[in-house]
C-alpha cells in the first residue's frame, strides 16, 4: 500500500512539474517535444521520466481542464492562460504609470505580473526595467492603507488616519495634528490616483481623500454612519454617476450646468463626463450642453477649456469664472516683475 501511495504522489508531482515547464517554456510559437520536456525535467528538477509517461501526464492535465495542444510531430504547448500577453502588458503599463505606487512597489508588482506568462513574454517586456524613473508616489504605506481601508469597508467600521500634503521640501507632512475620522464607503481610481469616497464624521455630506496622502490608518470599533444619513447617498452610491459628476474628485454639491461649446468637442466631453449629458441645441457648429456636475469641478474644467467653452448657467458659476478670468488677465497685462 505504501508503494501505491508513493506512485500516486509521484504522478501528481510529475503532473505539476510538466505543467510548470509548459507554462514557462511553451506558447503558440514555441512547442516542446517529449525529448525537450524530458531534458527540462532533468535540468530543472533532477527528475527522470520516460516518453510514454510524458504523454500520459499531459493527457492527465488535459482531463483536469488544461488546454494543451499535443499534435503529432509538432510538440506540445499550453494553449490558454489566465492572462493573454496583451492583457498582461496593459496591466503592467497601468502599474508603470501609476502615480500612487512608489518606484520599488511598481517594479516588484511588475515582476510578479511578468511571472503570469512565460519567459518569452518576459523577454518582450525586458525594456520596462530600463525605463527612466517615472513620477511615482512617496507613500510607502500605500499597500497597507489599501488593505486596511478595504477591511474597514467590508466590516462596516469607521477609520482614523493622518492626512498629508507635500511641503516645499517635496516630502509629505501631516496637514494637522489630530487624525481625521471618516466613514469609508468605496475606493475608486480616477486619473491615475486612488481616492476614498467617504463621509467626514463631523458633517453629513460626501468627502474624498487621496489614498496616497493617507498614513497611520486605523480601523475603529465604531460602526460606519449609514449611507442614508449622508446627503447625496440617500439611495446608495451610484458609482458611474458619482464619478461623472466628480471629474476632479472635489467634494460639494452637484449642480445643473448649461454651457455652449464647439460641436467638435463632443469627444472631449465624453472623455470627461461619459455620455451622461444632453445636447439641447445644435446650430452653426455650436452646441448647447446640459449636465449635472460638481460645481467646483466645472469651474476648473471650464478654465482648462476656456477658449472653447462658455458656461451659461448657473449665474453663480458664470460669475466666478468671469472674476477668475479678469484676475488672470490682470496678471498677464502687468509687466513681468522678476523675483
Amino acid at each position: 500500500r505504501a508503494d501505491v501511495m508513493q506512485v500516486s504522489v509521484s504522478k501528481r508531482i510529475m503532473n505539476m512539474l510538466i505543467l510548470e515547464i509548459l507554462e514557462e517554456y511553451s506558447d503558440a510559437n514555441h512547442h516542446l517535444t517529449q525529448q525537450e520536456i524530458l531534458r527540462l525535467l532533468r535540468l530543472n528538477y533532477d527528475m527522470e521520466c520516460d516518453r510514454r509517461s510524458v504523454k500520459a501526464n499531459v493527457l492527465s492535465l488535459k482531463e483536469l481542464g488544461y488546454e494543451i495542444s499535443m499534435e503529432d510531430g509538432d510538440g506540445y504547448y499550453l494553449v490558454s492562460r489566465d492572462f493573454e500577453d496583451a492583457e498582461l502588458r496593459m496591466l503592467i503599463d497601468s502599474v508603470l504609470f501609476s502615480s500612487n505606487l512608489t518606484q520599488t512597489q511598481a517594479k516588484n508588482l511588475i515582476e510578479k505580473m511578468k511571472k503570469q506568462s512565460n519567459r518569452y513574454f518576459s523577454a518582450k517586456v525586458s525594456h520596462v526595467s530600463n525605463l527612466p524613473e517615472l513620477h511615482h508616489g512617496d507613500n510607502k504605506q500605500l499597500m497597507y492603507v489599501l488593505d486596511t481601508i478595504n477591511d474597514a469597508i467590508s466590516e462596516k467600521k469607521k477609520i482614523s488616519f493622518v492626512y498629508n500634503n507635500y511641503g516645499t521640501d517635496f516630502k509629505l507632512h501631516a496637514r494637522r495634528s489630530e487624525p481625521y475620522i471618516v466613514n469609508p464607503y468605496q475606493m475608486v481610481a480616477n486619473k491615475g490616483r486612488y481616492y476614498l469616497i467617504c463621509n467626514y464624521d463631523k458633517y453629513d455630506d460626501i468627502s474624498h481623500f487621496r489614498l496616497d496622502k493617507i498614513t497611520q490608518v486605523k480601523i475603529l470599533d465604531e460602526p460606519v454612519k449609514p449611507m442614508k444619513q449622508v446627503h447625496g447617498l440617500e439611495q446608495g452610491l451610484n458609482l458611474p454617476k458619482h464619478m461623472a459628476e466628480h471629474i476632479y474628485m472635489f467634494s460639494g454639491q452637484s449642480v445643473r450646468v448649461k454651457l455652449r461649446t464647439d460641436s467638435d468637442t463632443v469627444s472631449e466631453l465624453i472623455d470627461w463626463f461619459g455620455k451622461d449629458f444632453r445636447i439641447t441645441e445644435e446650430s452653426d457648429g455650436k452646441i448647447l450642453v446640459s449636465l449635472l456636475i460638481n460645481e467646483q469641478a466645472m469651474f476648473y474644467w471650464a478654465l482648462q477649456y476656456g477658449p472653447y467653452v462658455e458656461v451659461l448657467e448657473p449665474e453663480s458659476l458664470r460669475s466666478k469664472l468671469r472674476d477668475a478670468v479678469a484676475k488672470m488677465n490682470e496678471k498677464y497685462e502687468r509687466k513681468n516683475d522678476r523675483c
